[in-house]
């Protein structure tokens, strides 16, 4: 089975019956893209089409020249031979050789004289005999689909794909030329989403001045792109939708500028070039420390401050994040940049995102829905290192008179004990089983179990299995959590909040 070359986008050009039937106008006609063409970093097809005269119009209309196509086929016949030294004047000129045969008397022709790709034609699309024959070939295919219904593309696309073919689809207008307002150019997304392994093509029958559909179908990412081609001469004119050799030259020069913009890739993100980082890296604001800090000391919001210019190796504010605990290494007086090398960073994203997984497991295993806007509290009492032993994850639902959270305790884990002032609680336990210890007194709580605690009512509470459980209280003060375990309080970064956690994307 041979392969369809679209390790570079693939360019066919449609010579159809523009060698009007003149074996010396149609060799001049290659002659004259090939020069065009070689100027350009594409693979280039000569597509021809092949109608076996004496069957494939019926013998009562075959001089019925006031028939339009009936008048232009006979017009324009050539022999076997003359094509012959056409096809190899095509492949010559170093072009893929392509047909569209139009009845499936043709289809063994083609085959027999090696062209490298055949063409199902639109109006052929759904014409059946002719799929059949064309499948019977080891040549890939490309098919137009203009004005196939949804049912007919499935159903074209699972026929080949059965029989395991190599095909392409076009996206195609027949309209002969098409108005730019027909162009419908958004059909090619429509068929990459309904058929994302197949490539997408697209070929343009609009007036050959026109190159702005050709710029936009690249950018949407067609992949191979046919047009009708003509030779200008004494005797010869083209058509309307049919571009000249200086028009294909703009039309290549539009895809080739089209590639350009779009760049390399569209399915990886692009590594910028060193201009563009350190371009960047100019106009973005870099850390200040506000007053003198000494060695040793973790940096907080509090102590910084932002601005331009940066420093070389100054940390910026795009580094700054609620995942990276920096302290410094060396004493640093005020409104001195926070260097690398004065100071050094803990990132702990990784692990808050395992954190995150496992509350969603858990969650998930207890069947709570969650609403989708809410916000995760971590706690991480003694560090996020330390937090599978001693933590807690939170979920504020609502905090006004009263407030409703869910606290979610992993297997294993304990809530340090602590104390509020100004509200009461109540637990009630939604999934697993947690233990709450009261005044030194522990209290077992199972599933749909619940208790009360009461304001300046020394607590904590832990999990063997993982836990669930709903806290009801009045409304919730943050400066209302006094910790038994004073290094607690001093802890400024014991608390790590995320939105958009549930789905894990991690772009907070």
């Amino acid at each position: 089975m041979k392969s369809l070359p679209l390790s570079k986008p693939l360019i066919v050009l449609e010579l159809a019956n523009n060698h009007m039937g003149d074996i010396s106008h149609g060799l001049k006609m290659i002659e004259a893209l090939a020069e065009v063409c070689k100027k350009f970093p594409f693979n280039f097809a000569i597509k021809l089409q092949y109608r076996q005269m004496g069957s494939f119009i019926h013998p009562s209309f075959q001089d019925r020249m006031d028939l339009k196509y009936v008048k232009r086929f006979m017009e324009t016949r050539l022999t076997q031979a003359q094509f012959e030294e056409i096809i190899s004047k095509i492949k010559d000129s170093g072009f893929l050789a392509m047909c569209t045969p139009f009845d499936s008397e043709s289809v063994p022709l083609i085959a027999e004289q090696g062209f490298d790709i055949i063409k199902v034609a639109s109006c052929s699309f759904t014409d059946w005999p002719l799929l059949e024959t064309i499948a019977d070939t080891n040549m890939p295919i490309i098919a137009s689909a203009a004005a196939a219904t949804v049912d007919e593309l499935d159903s074209v696309v699972t026929f080949l794909s059965n029989r395991g073919k190599e095909f392409a689809l076009n996206h195609c207008v027949a309209e002969y030329p098409t108005p730019p307002e027909k162009i419908q150019l958004n059909q090619i997304d429509f068929l990459k989403q309904r058929y994302p392994n197949i490539p997408i093509g697209y070929s343009t029958h609009e007036p050959p001045s026109f190159t702005g559909s050709i710029s936009m179908a690249v950018a949407k990412g067609a992949t191979l792109f046919e047009r009708h081609v003509a030779l200008p001469s004494e005797k010869y004119q083209p058509n309307e939708y049919s571009a000249t050799p200086e028009q294909l030259k703009e039309w290549l020069r539009a895809i080739e500028t089209a590639f350009k913009l779009c760049g390399t890739s569209e399915t990886v993100r692009v590594t910028p070039p060193i201009e563009e980082i350190d371009s960047l890296r100019s106009l973005r604001r870099g850390a200040y420390l506000k007053h003198n800090v000494e060695a040793g000391q973790q940096i907080t919001d509090d102590d910084i401050y932002f601005a331009i210019p940066c420093q070389e190796g100054q940390v910026t504010a795009n580094e700054w994040s609620k995942y990276i605990h920096r302290s410094t290494t060396h004493s640093i007086e005020a409104n001195s940049p926070l260097l690398a090398i004065n100071s050094k960073e803990k990132n702990t994203r990784l692990h808050i995102i395992d954190i995150v997984k496992e509350v969603n497991n858990i969650l998930t295993k207890g069947k709570i829905v969650i609403p989708s806007e809410a916000s995760l509290e971590i706690s991480h009492h003694y560090g996020e290192s330390s937090f599978s032993e001693i933590g807690a994850a939170m979920i504020t639902i609502m905090n006004r008179q009263y407030c409703k959270k869910l606290i979610i305790l992993l297997a294993g884990q304990r809530h340090p004990e602590h104390l509020h002032k100004k509200k009461d609680e109540t637990f009630y336990v939604l999934h697993g089983s947690v233990e709450v210890n009261l005044e030194g007194t522990w209290h077992q709580l199972n599933e749909g179990e619940m208790i009360t605690v009461s304001a300046h009512t020394k607590h904590s509470f832990r999990s063997l299995t993982g836990g669930v459980f709903e806290e009801v209280s009045t409304r919730h003060f943050s400066d209302d959590s006094y910790y038994t375990d004073n290094s607690i309080m001093q802890n400024r970064n014991r608390k790590t909040y995320l939105r958009f956690w549930q789905n894990l994307e991690f772009n907070d």
